[in-house]
C-alpha cells in the first residue's frame, strides 16, 4: 500500500466537494456519517454481486483513451465507468472521500490515521477482518459514531473509521489509496452535486 499524507487528501477531497456545491449549506455531522454509511452499504452491494475493479485493464484503456483523444473527460467517462464504478473498490474509496471531506469541513487532522495506517497498527486492523465476513466488519465500521459516542471525541471517530477502512482494504488486498486517487480525478469532472440533491 502506498504511503500518503491524509491531510493532503482531506483538504483535497473538502475542495472538490466545495466547488461542486456541497457545503452550501450547513449539515449536521449525523448528516456527514450518514452519507459516509450510506457508502459502505453501496459497497455490501458491490460484495453481494461480486463486483471487484479491473485495474489493469483500467490502466490499459484509460492510457489509451487519453493518447487517442487527449480528453481527460472521456477517460471518465469510458475507463472509469466501465472498470471501476459500482465496484467495492470504489464504494470503500467513497466512504473514505466522505470521511476526508467531513474531517476538512470540521478541521480536524488525520495525522493519528495516517501513523496508524503507515505502521504495523495496519496489520492488526486488517488482521481482524479475518475472522469476520465482509459484511460483519462493515457493520462494525458503520457503528463505530455509535459506540464511541460518549466515549471517543468526534476526531478520534473520524480517524479510527479510516483506519478501519483501510484495514478492511488491506485484508482484501486493495490500494486503497490509488483507488480515492482515481474516485477524485473521476470527482473533478463531474457536474454540481453529481446530479444529486445532496
Amino acid at each position: 500500500m502506498n504511503k500518503m499524507n491524509l491531510n493532503e487528501l482531506r483538504d483535497k477531497a473538502y475542495k472538490i466537494a466545495c466547488e461542486h456545491g456541497f457545503h452550501n449549506e450547513e449539515l449536521s455531522n449525523e448528516h456527514c456519517f450518514c452519507l459516509v454509511i450510506s457508502e459502505l452499504m453501496e459497497a455490501v452491494e458491490a460484495d453481494r454481486k461480486g463486483k471487484r475493479a479491473e485495474v489493469e485493464s483500467y490502466k490499459l484503456l484509460s492510457t489509451a483513451s487519453i493518447e487517442r483523444t487527449g480528453n481527460l473527460n472521456y477517460f471518465n467517462e469510458v475507463s472509469f465507468c466501465y472498470y471501476i464504478k459500482g465496484t467495492i473498490e470504489e464504494e470503500l474509496a467513497d466512504a473514505v472521500i466522505r470521511l476526508l471531506d467531513l474531517a476538512g469541513l470540521r478541521n480536524i487532522s488525520l495525522e493519528s490515521a495516517m501513523q496508524d495506517i503507515n505502521s504495523e497498527c495496519i496489520d492488526d486492523s486488517a488482521d481482524s477482518c479475518a475472522s469476520e465476513t465482509f459484511t460483519e466488519t462493515i457493520y462494525a465500521i458503520s457503528t463505530l459514531p455509535v459506540r464511541y459516542d460518549g466515549l471517543f471525541d468526534f476526531p478520534t471517530t473520524v480517524n479510527d473509521m479510516i483506519l478501519s477502512i483501510f484495514g478492511l482494504s488491506k485484508h482484501l488486498e486493495i490500494d486503497l489509496f490509488w483507488h480515492i486517487e482515481q474516485k477524485m480525478k473521476y470527482n473533478q469532472y463531474r457536474e454540481k452535486m453529481h446530479g444529486k440533491k445532496y
